[in-house]
């Protein structure tokens, strides 16, 4: 679950399957408690699937993290924005809260990435292991822990 990716920076990256609101509350409380520096988690929902856990989650990355980026997480049928606007109704509840909207997760990562300084944790939730993402029906070849491997080298040697 709690997957470590490392290259070698000053920062944690952390790739985990947390996709429920209690799986992402253990995963940024256990954060919290190890973490240095800030905490900033990068998650969506998943499309076709539960909504009343949406609002749940942006509270709870709300909560924990200093700064949390609201992606897309297998939107399958369903419109990516409209699932990102479930999350933002937890997220606004809280009014300290630090965001970004960034529906491409390709993206969503190299932001990630790229804001951690030394000591940071960066959180990539929802899909863990998966090695594919579901946009409107076909199946794309999609693994965080590679994509996030490859902006931590990019950053780390300039490239």
């Amino acid at each position: 679950r709690f997957e470590l990716i490392d290259e070698g920076q000053n920062y944690s990256v952390i790739v985990d399957y947390a996709h429920t609101p209690d799986g992402l509350e253990n995963i940024l409380k256990t954060a919290r408690q190890i973490a240095r520096g800030r905490i900033i988690t990068v998650f969506g929902a998943g499309g076709d699937r539960d909504r009343t856990k949406r609002p749940l989650m942006g509270r709870i990355a709300a909560e924990y993290s200093d700064f949390s980026i609201i992606t897309s997480d297998n939107p399958r049928s369903e419109d990516p924005l409209a699932i990102i606007d479930d999350i933002m109704v937890g997220v606004k509840e809280n009014d300290s809260a630090y965001y970004a909207i960034v529906p491409d997760r390709r993206e969503a990562i190299r932001h990630s990435v790229y804001l951690a300084n030394t000591d940071d944790m960066v959180i990539i939730a929802g899909k863990g292991h998966e090695d594919y993402q579901i946009i409107k029906g076909e199946v794309f070849p999609f693994d965080d822990r590679l994509i996030a491997r490859e902006y931590i080298r990019k950053k780390e040697h300039h490239e």
